[in-house]
């Protein structure tokens, strides 16, 4: 990296004065999730000016609501989608070898084997995890990176997800996949590693009027910029910056336990639906002591809203199919948060959500606005690449070749390094090689896992501007509203 990479009020008051000064910009971003930031990384680090503006927070959309999965493609290869699960599984590599080993680690995943499924779908679901093999054999992943899948004993599965029923357990098929602490701290290192290139990241700025116009959200204050291309990464709300495109969002949900619900579980329990093919619900061990499950999939028409709200139904669904499995059901009782988010899927004709290809598109308007939207969590580096890729040729940019393949992160370290930091475990898998500049200090409330030493780092370097970003993006507290509430007054008196 060529520059600071620190987030913070008094760089953004900065930029923002000099932007006013010397608008002319090569590249405007538009949208500060995981695709806008890729974007903004990509672009800056050809060496292109580049601002990225963002109306909220950095991971304020969809970018915060995954399931924290880096997928090697398994479900696309059920579908027929070939190329995006190979275009998924060479990500997923990229992501776990090289751009950000300390915040990826290889997950076990584990299909129970009971009664309720037969031969046939046992067959299956072993013939798709033998395919995964070749997918992570074809992206170039050695198996010490991410193990062949196997069949494993009922003492072994009852060792991975102690709650599976033991009656009539004849032990677990086991795979392998890629899994994100958090997909917000991926967005911000993103952003910050962007910055380090030379990118201005602004939060808490709208960009209006296709991008000519910045206004500050804060204070009011505009000012006009003059970009030569302008790439809309909004996600779900793409077709709000560019009309002539049609998005059908799709709402994933997913449900938050304490880990004691599942008791101890050190593996993504997956669950067939039942009566479907290829489509399963998923129990992932979390920081914070928590599990989430998920997930859905199901149409969401009408106004996006900031935060996305769980039907009912979708509740229901992921407890009845999780509890095919569990020696003791969970009910709602035991629920202590949940999230949804909404996937900025292409409007087609006709097909449930669940059948529509998770392909991205880069597309050019009239006006020459550059559109990225479509595509997963996994694949935004491709995602970014092409945008940028397009950008390029339609403002005849004179830009150096991609470099994201072999970037590093902010805070990116593995292997041997990575023993010699002093910091605890748990610092380490959020902050990497940065883990040793916070200091360890007292939690910011009883029984919570994040120290008043991470709501600092969050302002100084990490663009945390409210409260709300400190709990709800740059830490996860907020998804549990009472450990959200107990919070509260150390994230206000962490901004002083």
């Amino acid at each position: 990296m060529t520059g600071d990479s620190a987030l913070n009020a008094a760089r953004r008051a900065r930029e923002l004065e000099a932007l006013g000064a010397d608008p002319a910009v090569d590249v405007l971003v538009i949208g500060g999730g995981v695709t806008g930031a890729g974007v903004a990384l990509d672009a800056a680090s050809r060496g292109l000016r580049t601002v990225l503006a963002e109306r909220a927070d950095l991971a304020f959309g969809t970018s915060r609501w995954s399931s924290k999965l880096v997928h090697g493609g398994l479900r696309y290869l059920a579908s027929g989608q070939v190329g995006i699960a190979h275009e998924s599984a060479v990500e997923r590599g990229i992501l776990l070898r090289r751009t950000a080993p300390h915040l990826v680690r290889a997950l076990p995943q584990v299909v129970p084997l009971l009664p309720g499924i037969g031969g046939a779908q046992r067959a299956l679901i072993r013939s798709g995890f033998a395919a995964g093999d070749v997918l992570r054999r074809s992206a170039g992943t050695a198996a010490g990176t991410l193990p062949r899948s196997r069949r494993i004993a009922a003492a072994e599965t009852l060792r991975l997800a102690p709650t599976v029923r033991r009656a009539g357990l004849r032990g677990g098929l086991q795979a392998w996949d890629g899994q994100l602490v958090d997909d917000a701290r991926l967005v911000v290192g993103l952003a910050r590693t962007a910055a380090a290139h030379g990118a201005v990241v602004l939060t808490g700025v709208a960009a209006e009027r296709g991008g000519a116009v910045l206004r500050d959200t804060f204070s009011g204050e505009t000012l006009e910029l003059r970009p030569r291309v302008v790439v809309n990464a909004a996600g779900v709300w793409a077709d709000t910056v560019d009309p002539s495109i049609a998005l059908r969002p799709s709402r994933g949900t997913h449900l938050v336990f304490d880990a004691e619900a599942f008791g101890g579980l050190s593996a993504a329990l997956t669950v067939p639906v039942p009566g479907s093919v290829g489509r399963f619900v998923f129990a992932l061990p979390a920081p914070h002591g928590r599990v989430y499950l998920g997930l859905t999939d199901e149409d969401a028409p009408g106004p996006v809203p900031d935060v996305p709200e769980p039907t009912d139904g979708e509740v229901d669904f992921l407890l009845d199919v999780v509890n095919t499995v569990l020696r003791e059901p969970l009910g709602r009782g035991d629920i202590r948060g949940s999230f949804a988010g909404l996937r900025p899927l292409l409007r087609t004709e006709g097909g449930a959500t669940a059948d529509l290809s998770r392909k991205h598109a880069v597309l050019v308007s009239p006006a020459g606005m550059v559109t990225v939207v479509g595509g997963k969590l996994t694949t935004y580096r491709r995602m970014a690449e092409d945008a940028v890729d397009t950008a390029v040729r339609t403002a005849g940019l004179a830009a150096g070749p991609c470099r994201t393949r072999d970037l590093p992160l902010v805070g990116a370290v593995s292997g041997a390094a990575r023993d010699r930091l002093a910091a605890p475990q748990r610092l380490l898998e959020r902050y990497g090689a940065e883990a040793p500049l916070i200091a360890d200090a007292a939690p910011v409330a009883p029984g919570i896992d994040v120290t008043h030493a991470e709501f600092a780092f969050g302002i100084s370097h990490e663009g945390a501007l409210t409260p709300a970003d400190l709990l709800d993006r740059r830490s996860r507290i907020g998804l549990v509203a009472a450990d959200r509430e107990a919070a509260l007054p150390a994230a206000e008196a962490a901004f002083g």
